[in-house]
């Protein structure tokens, strides 16, 4: 089936869709974010390059990612961050994660990134495949998670 990936950026109206995905994902915990207030943060204007991306399989939205300058709270000095990297469960296993994340990096490239960020509660082997490298551990909420960095300059193309 074709797959093809489309920036929010362009298409505002998958907004929504996106803050979805990422509020049921990731945000289920208490204290955790609503849809609309996901939707808030995809929609406003960046502050440096930022982007989220919804990868479809012909006409169907079946996962996103994004470039995001913040995502772990105990790391601010570091950015920007590949962040929400979700594909629907019965959509898993067809090489979309690796597009979605070989999408965020070639955005990030191209927009003058060094080096890429992002952290991880068990999918480390799935990044290290796709050049990442384990930076060290750090605490977010109440877990351990594992930080990595991909540098992207001389890195290849995206």
């Amino acid at each position: 089936m074709e797959r093809s990936i489309l920036a929010v950026s362009q298409r505002p109206e998958l907004a929504p869709l996106v803050a979805r995905w990422r509020v049921e994902a990731f945000f289920h915990h208490p204290g955790g974010c609503t849809v609309e207030e996901m939707t808030g943060w995809i929609l406003a204007p960046p502050v440096g390059p930022e982007d989220n991306f919804v990868l479809f399989e012909g006409e169907r939205p079946v996962g996103t990612a994004g470039l995001v300058q913040q995502d772990l709270e105990t790391r601010p000095d570091l950015t920007p961050w590949l962040a929400g990297l979700f594909v629907l469960p019965e959509c898993r296993g067809r090489g979309h994660g690796a597009a979605l994340v070989r999408q965020v990096e070639g955005f990030a490239r191209r927009s003058g990134v060094p080096v890429l960020w992002l952290y991880t509660l068990a999918a480390e082997p799935f990044y290290l495949r796709l050049g990442w490298a384990r930076a060290g551990i750090e605490r977010e909420r109440d877990h351990e998670v594992i930080l990595m960095r991909r540098p992207l300059i001389g890195a290849g193309r995206g």
